[in-house]
């Protein structure tokens, strides 16, 4: 088995259902030559079905990206990633520049979405700015759903 696969084997995969029921939306995926993972983008086109009956629309998403070396693609990932969720229907929820870490963050972390650079080997471990730029944006993300929601 792939060492990410054998990471991931106790991890459940997200279900339809679980898509109608969140309130809020933080889609995650690894960058492949400056795109999004084709994991996540097959589990995006099998959601034709809840676009049909209008699940997604008026609810807060976001997203987070990883790649191994800086110059990555992230900024262009997390745009991609923006077209497919405004076609959903999303309100795409980012980082604001109230959040301080985002000039002081070397690996990643953008007013798109979170971005982490974790080395050709996966080794480098988030560091405190990232760990703070995540907070902020997860609060930020649950207190629009919640607001949304209401």
């Amino acid at each position: 088995m792939k060492a990410g696969a054998e990471m991931q084997k106790d991890i459940p995969i997200v279900t339809l259902d679980d898509f109608k029921e969140a309130e809020a939306i933080a889609y995650g995926t690894p960058m492949r030559f400056g795109n999004v993972s084709a994991q996540l983008k097959n589990h995006i086109d099998q959601l034709g079905s809840l676009w049909m009956q209008r699940v997604f629309e008026g609810k807060p998403a976001g997203i987070f990206v990883s790649t191994g070396t800086l110059h990555g693609g992230q900024e262009s990932t997390i745009l991609i990633l923006m077209t497919v969720l405004l076609h959903l229907g999303f309100v795409i929820v980012g980082v604001p520049y109230s959040v301080t870490d985002l000039y002081l963050t070397q690996g990643g972390g953008a007013p798109y979405g979170l971005g982490h650079v974790a080395g050709a080997d996966n080794a480098r471990e988030i560091d405190e700015n990232e760990a703070n730029i995540c907070r902020a944006f997860g609060k930020r993300l649950a207190e629009i759903g919640l607001k949304l929601s209401r």
